[in-house]
């Protein structure tokens, strides 16, 4: 009995000085998904935190359990010590907007926002700006004061994050170009990690993926980091060694200030996919003039041949192959400047606007941030460079670049891409990063950046003999992952070899110009491996777009397989990859289609063999369900289009 009292009077004495209570909730528009506010209390110290749940079929469900909060600042501590004063008053969020590349073209972007108003020991304010959506959660900090400087020393920011939920994360590098780990339970690894994250929770249907937009000039990136505790993933700044240790690690930050957005996008993988939030968050476009930004295909000689832009006849050829395949662009890679063997850069860019199409160009990033030494280096690296060379390219006719190498995240290489941004705006160039971050929606501010690479792609073909075997079941996690906050240039669509051979299928390889999206696709393969395909093929190539208007996932699971569909006005595009070791009958079923049309569906699927196709002519509705082989490692795609 004494056992039992002690045990009771030890237990009432730990609820008192730690305990838990809600001071208040938002919901989003749909009633769905729901933030709630908590203060946990243990002694002297307390720790304010974000609860995520969301309701399905009447059921609330707990999505992220906990969700720290607070930040250090050089001069004050907005943690440990906040005291709650008021929260705001709740508005809609309500805006329409349009994208000229992306997932879809029409927008609607609706939340509910709540702002919560805490101070410190010594009065010093800080904000938290909650939005609730339907397809997810953001949250940002704010210091209100109108004046000062200061270093934030760290972001308190975590998530708590149980062992037994399903994870697929990426481990931490500068340029975002590694493979995806699955893990759960006692499999989970402790180290740092790149964003975006993806977590299946222990009900099976509720997902939500973990990134950051609306980075700007006043912070740095951040990433993800469990190392000091396995069940804890708290935001960390940029290590001090990236980009060769240039720019200081901790952002100095101007008041008044508003952090990044923290987001978290919710619900099935249908909505994962389909999620535009990372742009929703961001700052609207700052071009009032877009009728110059052109998405469209490249065609690119890196893959097939790494010194193919030293060489004026592969450089033809390749703008030879854009023309015959209806593409807009092809792109000179590095060394164009060492150009021979017929031609220089400037008849190679006369040579490709005589044929009716335009040309792309590389730069290194430049600077002490990157040891890579190839030239041109230093001429995007600052604005007096920047505005000489954009002169000189608009005057040859090049309509973007590509700039390579950056290599960190800190706020002084944050500020250099957002530099690059508004320089080659003034000079209408397209802008693609390469060895780069991933997206933070700046494409929604910065609408001539097209792409981003921030992915292993294609291009590891060429580094070692790991992605031969690897390739098929990262090529499945990218939609669910990399490719939902933004355009990825993986440079897929290649059917010969490069360095090191395929074992996904030809129909594997042509799906892969549905299933991902970018601004400006590069077709990675030379022209033999274009000219050589069957004529519905070579057409499917010529006519898929790469902007859409909607986007929708039909089926798949991260790593297994993946079938999506993409509308561009009233025809529709469906790519579908098999990523396991073993033959698969898929059942398309076409129940997204709009009732009462009758479509034409034209199915290009693996034939006998990986390098052999079977394509099908249908007719289709909305009731049908068509069934697709799928080898190992293969793929389909389907063209379907309106009887008029």
């Amino acid at each position: 009995m004494k056992t039992c009292i002690t045990a009771l009077i030890l237990l009432f004495a730990f609820s008192i000085q730690c305990s838990s209570a809600q001071h208040l909730m938002i919901q989003s528009p749909n009633k769905k998904n729901i933030v709630g506010l908590y203060l946990q209390e243990n002694g002297k110290q307390s720790q304010w935190y974000l609860k995520v749940s969301r309701i399905e079929s009447g059921i609330r469900k707990e999505v992220i359990q906990q969700i720290n909060l607070g930040l250090k600042r050089s001069d004050q501590d907005f943690a440990s010590t906040l005291k709650f004063l008021r929260k705001g008053k709740q508005q809609l969020i309500t805006e329409r907007y349009s994208a000229l590349h992306g997932k879809k073209s029409l927008f609607a972007n609706s939340a509910n926002e709540l702002t919560i108003f805490f101070e410190n020991s010594v009065k010093g304010k800080l904000n938290v700006i909650v939005r609730a959506y339907d397809d997810g959660v953001a949250f940002r900090y704010q210091f209100p004061d109108k004046s000062g400087s200061y270093v934030v020393e760290d972001e308190l920011t975590s998530y708590i994050i149980p062992k037994e939920t399903k994870r697929w994360m990426e481990k931490w590098n500068p340029a975002n170009e590694g493979l995806y780990t699955f893990m759960s339970d006692d499999k989970v690894q402790q180290q740092e990690w790149c964003y975006p994250a993806l977590f299946q929770t222990k009900d099976p249907s509720n997902w939500y993926l973990l990134h950051e937009a609306d980075l700007d000039r006043n912070y740095c990136g951040t990433k993800l980091s469990n190392i000091s505790q396995g069940d804890k993933y708290k935001l960390t700044f940029p290590d001090q060694r990236d980009g060769r240790g240039q720019g200081a690690s901790k952002p100095t930050i101007s008041l008044p200030w508003k952090s990044p957005w923290r987001v978290i996008i919710i619900g099935t993988l249908q909505d994962i996919v389909s999620s535009t939030l990372v742009d929703d968050v961001s700052a609207p476009s700052v071009l009032k003039n877009t009728a110059w930004i052109k998405p469209g295909k490249v065609s690119w000689n890196y893959w097939s041949s790494n010194h193919g832009t030293k060489d004026y006849k592969i450089v033809t050829g390749f703008a030879d192959l854009a023309v015959e395949m209806n593409w807009p662009y092809t792109l000179l890679d590095w060394e164009w400047d060492s150009m021979t063997n017929g031609g220089n850069v400037e008849d190679a860019a006369k040579y490709i606007l005589s044929k009716g199409i335009r040309p792309l160009i590389w730069y290194n990033s430049g600077g002490n941030h990157t040891w890579v030494s190839s030239t041109p280096k230093d001429r995007m690296l600052n604005h007096e460079n920047r505005v000489v060379e954009f002169t000189k390219l608009k005057k040859m006719g090049f309509a973007g670049v590509k700039i390579d190498f950056f290599e960190s995240e800190k706020q002084e290489m944050i500020k250099y891409y957002l530099d690059i941004l508004d320089d080659a705006a003034k000079f209408e160039m397209m802008v693609y990063f390469h060895g780069c971050l991933v997206p933070r929606g700046w494409a929604r501010t910065y609408p001539h950046l097209m792409t981003y690479e921030g992915v292993r792609g294609a291009e590891w073909y060429n580094n070692g003999p790991e992605f031969t075997l690897s390739a098929s079941e990262h090529n499945t996690i990218l939609p669910f992952t990399r490719n939902v906050v933004g355009a990825m240039d993986y440079t897929p669509v290649t059917f010969t070899n490069s360095q090191f051979p395929h074992v996904t299928s030809y129909g594997h390889e042509l799906a892969l110009a549905v299933v991902f999206e970018s601004g400006l696709q590069h077709l990675a393969d030379r022209p033999e491996g274009y000219l050589q395909l069957p004529e519905f093929a070579r057409s499917f190539l010529k006519a898929v777009p790469n902007t859409w208007d909607q986007t929708l996932l039909l089926d798949g699971f991260p790593g297994r397989d993946v079938t999506i569909a993409r509308r561009k006005n009233r025809t529709w595009y469906v790519g579908g990859l098999n990523a396991e070791i073993r033959e698969k009958k898929k059942v398309l079923d076409l129940s997204f289609l709009p009732r009462g049309t009758k479509y034409s569906l034209n199915l290009i699927a693996d034939g006998q063999h990986d390098k052999a196709f079977e394509n099908r002519l249908i007719l289709v509705d909305s009731s049908s369900k068509v069934d697709v082989r799928q080898l190992r490692r293969g793929g389909f795609v389907a063209t379907i289009t309106p009887v008029n």
